[in-house]
């Protein structure tokens, strides 16, 4: 990224000295300019910066309208409604559709212009943003020839006038990209008014890629429609003027959109199992050889479907939780991958159950948990309203990777239905509210559980070898802790480490401020914070803020913010020295006593700190490091000589760069080693008898 921030502000000085040459040549009278017509555009409404990343200031109380009470006619403050009838051509691949979409202008200035995400024209070509960022992350996949993807506007219309549209770049991507576009508008909208945009559109489904396409008779249909930008009021996420949230689709981000309702109609032939977003209304209706599915979803921000010839009869249950609806569960999965249906239902449920429970009731009457068949799995794993894909097997064996996978995986989806779908923050520029958040509460779940994860095949497992991990070890293994380069808040598409330390690190940093503010409270919490901010697409600060006023703890949430979401700060503390020398008595027959000496280092960000340590009699004394000093030393003179000095004996700070040198012994300690020793031992026994009996 610094690279081609150093080639845009280069091409700013060109450009610059261009316009200033271009002016003096005009003023010499040696050329002439011609000007070029532009179109009427929104004077005072811009544009979100592509930086526009993790917010500081917290959302005014009125922002999206206020809380959201339960007493409202609906769930959410719905801006937006899709009437769409869409047909599948199971042999092109393609989506021909007809969208009526309605958008009210919430603000009190009169809109000109529009924008709208055209997402499937990130697989369009080499040259999308989406695939330009690839490469620059060292990927270079690509689409066969043939098989990309695309979205085109055939007609655009407003109150039967021609709507007049351009591609622009909101982040500033190739010129190639075609993922966001601006209508320029006949009929201006006025303040608190609705307006009507008639869209015909041709959608061309790619080679399964990024969670959308196809494969065979399989269709995973995502990201398929002209969808409004987001219309930001100040007092929203950090605005202070209104402006459109509207960035181009990048290679490590998601979706950020409007709640509202969707009124589908589905066309797809007979014979194809069809599952949605929503809710069915009554049967299929057929008519030449084809069938029309009709789904009905308020209160969503998305829509998603599926069809496929070769799945299997769904399986499906119902669940129920206190002030959730009854929920229709349906899995659909091909024949091969049956196996999988049930895990993925019961992991389903009871995500569902944790969820409600921890956070607050489900409030939709559907969920449908698709799984993809084999050479598609680049469609699981992917989340959206009331409708989520998983990963598959043809075998599921208990405490083995596959099985963790497939509970995982799923777990992890039905979750973003919370932050993604109820909460539905902005994946673009905070990923932590989704992804991060998410991350925390999953491996939260396994935890309170009681489940593990698993490493290893059905094969090692008979060899009795199925090692189980705690979720936050393994979270803590994979995040990076030494030199971090992103802040936690940082937006998902200006990562030099990418988008994974969003999951990982952000789910350790919030299992450290656990540990410190407690189980108890960090759940109120979070409930608060879903009953607070539920319909309204919250900011970072808003998390911050409603952490740090329901746990009382305002100084260390504060802090934990400011040094790990707002920042990159590592923590490194450990013990540096270890000392206990006898005394010298200082008159015959006066009792043994040793002065003990513990100095401890910080060579990272402050953090409050316990020291440990234990005595030959058995004793222990601890001692608080709680200060901004880079060293401390500790002392005590006891009549038992020290055995050993621990930092965190309790693990709160999983943050910490190296938990190895967190204690020391006065006696070289060789259990480590022994144990591992032992285990390894163990299995090459196991494996040696097993090959001895082939």
């Amino acid at each position: 990224m610094q690279a081609r921030t150093r080639t845009m502000a280069f091409k700013a000085v060109l450009l610059a000295a261009a316009a200033i040459a271009g002016a003096e040549l005009l003023a010499q009278g040696d050329i002439t300019i011609t000007p070029i017509a532009q179109p009427v555009t929104d004077v005072g409404i811009g544009l979100a910066l592509p930086a526009a990343s993790a917010v500081d200031v917290p959302s005014a109380p009125d922002a999206w309208g206020g809380p959201r009470s339960g007493s409202e006619a609906t769930l959410s403050d719905r801006v937006v409604d899709y009437r769409i009838e869409a047909t599948l051509d199971p042999v092109a691949h393609t989506v021909d559709g007809k969208q009526t979409l309605t958008w009210r202008n919430r603000s009190k200035e009169t809109v000109r212009s529009v924008y709208v995400h055209l997402y499937m024209n990130a697989f369009q070509s080499r040259g999308s943003t989406y695939f330009t960022e690839q490469r620059e992350a060292g990927n270079n996949a690509t689409i066969a020839p043939g098989q990309w993807g695309s979205i085109a506007l055939r007609s655009v219309t407003q109150g039967g006038g021609r709507v007049d549209w351009s591609f622009v770049h909101p982040d500033n991507g190739p010129a190639a990209d075609q993922t966001v576009v601006r209508f320029d508008l006949p009929a201006p909208v006025a303040p608190g008014a609705s307006t009507s945009f008639d869209i015909s559109f041709l959608t061309k489904l790619p080679r399964v890629v990024c969670s959308t396409g196809y494969f065979g008779s399989f269709h995973l249909v995502g990201q398929w429609f002209p969808k409004i930008g987001v219309l930001e009021l100040p007092g929203e996420r950090g605005a202070i003027r209104t402006r459109w949230n509207a960035h181009e689709y990048h290679h490590d981000s998601e979706f950020y959109a409007d709640f509202g309702r969707f009124d589908v109609k589905l066309t797809a032939p007979k014979g194809y199992t069809v599952g949605a977003t929503g809710e069915l209304q009554g049967a299929p209706v057929e008519s030449g050889g084809m069938l029309t599915h009709h789904y009905v979803q308020g209160d969503v921000h998305d829509f998603a479907w599926t069809a496929d010839k070769r799945t299997a009869p769904p399986l499906r249950a119902t669940w129920s939780a206190p002030g959730s609806p009854l929920v229709q569960l349906a899995v659909l999965f091909p024949p091969d991958r049956a196996a999988s249906a049930a895990p993925a239902l019961k992991a389903a449920s009871d995500a569902l159950s944790y969820f409600s429970k921890t956070l607050g009731p489900y409030p939709y009457k559907t969920l449908t948990i698709v799984i993809p068949p084999l050479n598609a799995d680049d469609a699981g794993a992917m989340e959206y309203p009331t409708f989520v894909t998983t990963t598959g097997y043809n075998k599921v064996v208990p405490r083995t990777a596959a099985a963790f996978d497939l509970d995982f995986v799923t777990i992890h989806e039905v979750g973003h239905g919370y932050f993604y779908g109820i909460l539905a923050s902005n994946e673009f520029e905070e990923p932590l509210l989704d992804e991060g958040l998410n991350e925390f509460w999953n491996y939260r779940m396994l935890r309170d559980t009681g489940q593990q994860s698993y490493l290893g095949s059905p094969l090692l497992k008979a060899l009795g070898f199925a090692p189980g991990f705690n979720g936050f070890d393994v979270e803590r293994h994979e995040a990076p802790r030494v030199e971090p380069a992103d802040a936690i808040g940082q937006n998902a598409h200006m990562r030099l480490q990418g988008i994974g330390p969003v999951y990982v690190r952000s789910s350790t940093m919030l299992r450290d401020l656990e540990a410190s503010i407690g189980k108890e409270t960090t759940e109120r919490a979070f409930k608060e914070y879903y009953r607070r901010w539920k319909f309204r697409h919250p900011s970072i600060a808003d998390l911050r803020d409603t952490l740090a006023e329901v746990s009382g703890q305002r100084v260390a949430v504060n802090a934990v913010f400011a040094q790990q979401v707002y920042a990159t700060a590592p923590i490194d503390d450990r013990v540096s020295r270890l000392s206990s020398e006898e005394e010298v008595p200082d008159k015959p027959g006066a009792a043994r006593s040793w002065h003990t000496r513990v100095t401890v280092r910080r060579r990272g960000a402050p953090v409050a700190q316990t020291v440990l340590v234990k005595f030959a009699d058995g004793s222990s004394e601890t001692a608080v490091w709680d200060d901004q000093q880079r060293w401390r030393t500790f002392s005590w003179v006891k009549p038992a000589r020290a055995v050993s000095a621990e930092l965190d004996p309790q693990r709160l700070h999983y943050l910490d760069t190296s938990k190895l040198d967190d204690s020391r012994t006065l006696e070289p300690s060789g259990r480590a080693a022994r144990r591992w020793a032992g285990d390894l031992a163990a299995f090459f026994n196991i494996l040696f008898s097993l090959i001895a009996t082939v």
